[in-house]
């Protein structure tokens, strides 16, 4: 028998982005724009116009959400949405209807909002006059941002998020080139992953000095970094990747202080930010509430074979490997499967952050339609290899409550099959299938084994 704490939320994560569509939005993000500029770069030249429609469709999702025995449930605010003037914080009032109409139907439902700030959506305006968070001015407009996000709709959140995994557009956009504005320069990414940083501290700190009394924290995809083996340079190796793509933000966000280590690379390689002292001040003052984790698939890495002749990225100091042991998902790219590693995720924030109260955000097996199959003849889609994988990473969240981890609750990925950036459609996640033709939302065998474990807050 594995229970859970009393009041531990289920539920599931999606973003404003990947499910609203564009309707009624008065201003684009990067997304509009670079699908309108390149739709070739996207799977089946699929476009974040209509995705789930849930602008339109937010109340019969709602309804769904209750069948499935949700208590939470996490989305996310569009900045091009709500503001219409980004210089001034001028609102859309069509956007603050939709919004509260939203939250309130949650609240109705017994559906807790957690309300997350950014979600890889920078207004293509705020990107193409100041280059996003390139630039310090944006920090001060996403604040404003913010600051108008609490005002409408905090007398109802009582949780909220800063950041959905900030190293995405610091990797997407400036080192490795998945993302809008596909730059590829260290030194901006470094400046690019300060600024969030930044911009983070000063929401955390205005939260609080607008006196509001509720949580905020962020939600970061944390991925442990395996060695290949216990040889000093496999050793060393691990210790790098977790210190970029984890301690990175870990640190700063929750410590309020950036690792020596890192900072002593950037200088190393000339790619350190420019900072002020009231800046890092602003950091060390601001204080989390909780910690979102999102979590899908371990890292492996191994001492570098071939050293490169300079930094590029942090592959500078490692190479990948593919475990020979490994589990691999066929109905996803063949992704290591390894659900231990949730068990150490919560054991490093236990021994390591203080044992910050924490909740698994985002925690996802994908499969596609060929894999999932049909609709079989009791009108359900046949999903249960997920539920099989979401049980065994469920086994590691328990045994690590159980040895005095903060975990408060877990989220799946995601509600209704929703836009996945340039994959489109191909990777299904969610408790619903959506059906792109009719926007039909058809349900899954796995839901029917997580409303039990939600209803009874335990399962066998």
């Amino acid at each position: 028998m594995y229970n859970f704490p009393k009041g531990f939320f289920f539920g599931a994560a999606t973003s404003g982005v990947q499910s609203e569509g564009s309707k009624n939005q008065i201003n684009k993000s990067i997304w509009n724009h670079w699908f309108q500029i390149e739709p070739e770069k996207f799977i089946d030249e699929i476009g974040p116009e209509i995705v789930c429609d849930t602008y339109n469709k937010f109340k019969e999702d709602v309804s769904l959400m209750k069948e499935v025995n949700f208590n939470s449930f996490r989305t996310s605010i569009q900045w091009a949405r709500l503001i219409k003037d980004f210089e001034t914080g001028e609102v859309c009032e069509d956007a603050v209807r939709f919004y509260s109409e939203y939250i309130d139907e949650l609240i109705k439902n017994g559906i807790e909002p957690i309300i997350n700030l950014y979600h890889f959506d920078m207004p293509i305006y705020l990107q193409d006059k100041y280059g996003g968070f390139e630039n310090k001015k944006v920090v001060q407009l996403f604040v404003l941002f913010a600051q108008k996000a609490f005002e409408l709709f905090g007398d109802r959140v009582k949780y909220w998020t800063t950041f959905n995994e900030p190293i995405v557009p610091v990797e997407g956009g400036y080192l490795y080139n998945f993302h809008y504005p596909n730059k590829k320069d260290p030194k901006l990414a470094v400046q690019v992953a300060y600024n969030i940083i930044l911009a983070h501290s000063k929401v955390v700190n205005l939260y609080k000095e607008l006196g509001f009394t509720k949580q905020i924290g962020v939600i970061l995809n944390l991925t442990p970094s395996y060695p290949r083996s216990q040889n000093e340079k496999d050793l060393s190796a691990a210790y790098m990747a977790d210190l970029f793509f984890n301690r990175s933000f870990l640190d700063p966000m929750l410590k309020g202080e950036f690792p020596k280590d890192l900072c002593e690379v950037l200088k190393e390689h000339n790619l350190s930010p420019e900072i002020e002292k009231t800046e890092l001040e602003e950091i060390k003052k601001s204080k989390v509430d909780f910690l979102g984790v999102n979590y899908y698939v371990p890292r492996r890495v191994k001492a570098k074979e071939i050293k490169d002749e300079k930094f590029e990225n942090p592959e500078y100091y490692f190479d990948y490997y593919i475990n020979p042991e490994g589990r691999f998902n066929p109905y996803r790219d063949n992704n290591e499967i390894h659900p231990v590693a949730l068990y150490d995720i919560a054991k490093n924030i236990q021994e390591n952050y203080n044992n910050i109260p924490w909740y698994l955000a985002e925690i996802g097996i994908a499969m596609d339609l060929e894999s999932e199959g049909s609709i079989s003849e009791d009108g359900f889609i046949d999903d249960t290899f997920r539920t099989e994988l979401m049980r065994e990473h469920f086994i590691q969240i328990h045994k690590a409550i159980e040895e005095g981890s903060s975990c408060f609750g877990i989220h799946q990925w995601t509600f209704i099959d929703c836009w996945s950036w340039m994959n489109s459609f191909k990777r299904r996640y969610g408790f619903y299938r959506l059906d792109l033709v009719t926007g039909k939302r058809i349900k899954k065998k796995h839901s029917i084994w997580f409303a039990e474990v939600a209803k009874k807050n335990y399962f066998k």
